[in-house]
């Protein structure tokens, strides 16, 4: 498994605004948002319910994760998705910090993808709605 989720009841902007506010709370920032219906409604003219990636970074733990591997930007930063279900739920999926991290051999990352993924788990009860993964 690469990823948790929750699905909830409600706006999406509404749920996008508590999931940011949820990420500040444990110290995360967004640095990219990725719409990918608009993306493929410009581009293929294809119509899609929203779906967004946001590229979720804590620049303290980022920091310790380039100092024990510079190579670790590959996996950067932690993608958080969010979308509408076709029964107009909106699910909040998290990727799993171990499983990434985990291509990554040494102590260090390992201990950095616990408290990352512990993190992101408070997210996601913040959130409430079904838990899944």
């Amino acid at each position: 498994m690469y990823g948790f989720s929750t699905r909830l009841t409600g706006n999406l902007e509404e749920i996008e605004q508590q999931l940011t506010e949820a990420l500040k709370a444990e110290g995360f920032g967004i640095l990219t948002e990725i719409d990918v219906q608009a993306t493929l409604k410009n581009k293929l003219g294809i119509e899609r319910a929203p779906y967004r990636i946001l590229g979720a970074c804590n620049p303290p733990l980022a920091h310790r994760a380039l100092e024990a591997d510079p190579d670790i930007g590959l996996l950067l930063p932690c993608n958080v998705v969010i979308r509408e279900e076709p029964d107009g739920s909106i699910c909040v999926a998290f990727m799993d910090p171990q499983a990434v991290l985990g291509l990554v051999q040494g102590e260090a990352v390992v201990e950095l993808a616990d408290e990352v993924r512990t993190r992101l788990l408070r997210v996601r009860e913040q959130l409430g709605g079904t838990l899944t993964g």
